[in-house]
């Protein structure tokens, strides 16, 4: 767990790890240089379980960033595999025990992921209670990788095409981590996870699962939210883009598949009009779309209205539920 002026969500996210029901694991609490009072916190749980957990800092309590804080911690891990946990996530009480049992089961992947449960309602807010929802590959009309080993690099073009689909919530062995995937430490912020899992996709097989045990907390103070609100996200995204192209050659990648989407990837960038432009016609779409269907389930006979369904769902690839 890496964390920066985390002391909000923290305790709550240590808790989770705590109530795993598979009980051989170590956590790592490791400070990317906190001011607040998490660095307070992360000691105090290494005190109070120092078989079980350990804090981490830089030298000289520095800030250094996203990607040099992940390596410290697997520099510093003991075990066979390594998960990562927000300090303001929570963790399902099986997710170590299915994921470790997933590897063994599949010993030739290098790594297990699953959705994501996006989660707005620890709110409590009225307003918030049914916004939750999940997100992964499994679940947007994409091809049938559910509950399978995917090889390499298949998983690439996927999560070129929408960063959504990057993989989450993992269990990654720690020699992979260690020798093709660590981390690169110009990347301080959010696209850390992208460029390891673009490392692992390429060079390893992937188990993909279907059950999610991750509860991603939804709030104004993440990170990934403070980069949108500050207009950085943009420009982030383009270096990473610019990462990727410099290491497909470093690589000597010769898939089509990943080259055309990572020129994909690049058209908002190298045609900023006209991906306005088709923005605003997809928009327009879903509007139009969202008012005939609710036109349609008001004045339309069922017979005929779930007929109708059916062959807009076949239209659209399967991506949508009535």
């Amino acid at each position: 767990m890496i964390f920066l002026n985390g002391e909000a969500f923290m305790e709550e996210a240590i808790a989770s790890v705590l109530a795993q029901t598979y009980s051989h694991w170590e956590l790592l609490l490791v400070d990317d240089g906190s001011t607040d009072g998490s660095t307070g916190i992360a000691k105090d749980y290494a005190a109070r379980y120092p078989e079980r957990i350990r804090y981490l800092e830089h030298p000289g309590h520095a800030n250094r960033g996203m990607s040099a804080t992940r390596n410290l911690g697997v520099q510093n891990a003991r075990g066979q595999f390594i998960s990562y946990i927000d300090c303001d996530d929570v963790w399902l009480p099986h997710k170590l025990e299915q994921q470790v049992d997933l590897l063994a089961a599949n010993p030739t992947a290098a790594m297990v992921y699953a959705p994501l449960y996006c989660w707005y309602s620890w709110t409590g807010r009225p307003e918030d209670q049914h916004k939750d929802h999940l997100y992964g590959i499994q679940l947007n009309g994409l091809p049938p990788y559910s509950n399978s080993l995917v090889e390499p690099p298949d998983l690439i073009p996927l999560f070129l095409k929408d960063k959504n689909l990057t993989p989450s919530g993992v269990l990654v062995k720690r020699e992979v981590l260690q020798t093709i995937a660590p981390s690169e430490e110009s990347f301080r912020t959010d696209c850390s996870d992208d460029v390891v899992q673009i490392k692992i996709c390429l060079n390893c097989r992937v188990f993909v699962s279907d059950e999610w045990l991750y509860k991603y907390r939804i709030h104004p103070e993440s990170s990934c939210r403070v980069e949108i609100k500050a207009g950085k996200s943009h420009d982030l995204r383009l270096t990473f883009l610019n990462w990727v192209s410099d290491y497909f050659e470093q690589q000597s990648v010769t898939d089509s598949r990943v080259w055309k989407a990572l020129k994909a990837a690049y058209f908002p960038y190298h045609q900023p009009r006209l991906f306005r432009v088709v923005q605003q016609y997809l928009q327009l779409r879903n509007i139009l779309e969202s008012r005939i269907i609710t036109t349609g389930r008001k004045i339309l006979p069922q017979p005929l209205r779930h007929w109708l369904w059916l062959q807009w769902v076949k239209l659209r690839g399967g991506q949508l539920k009535e």
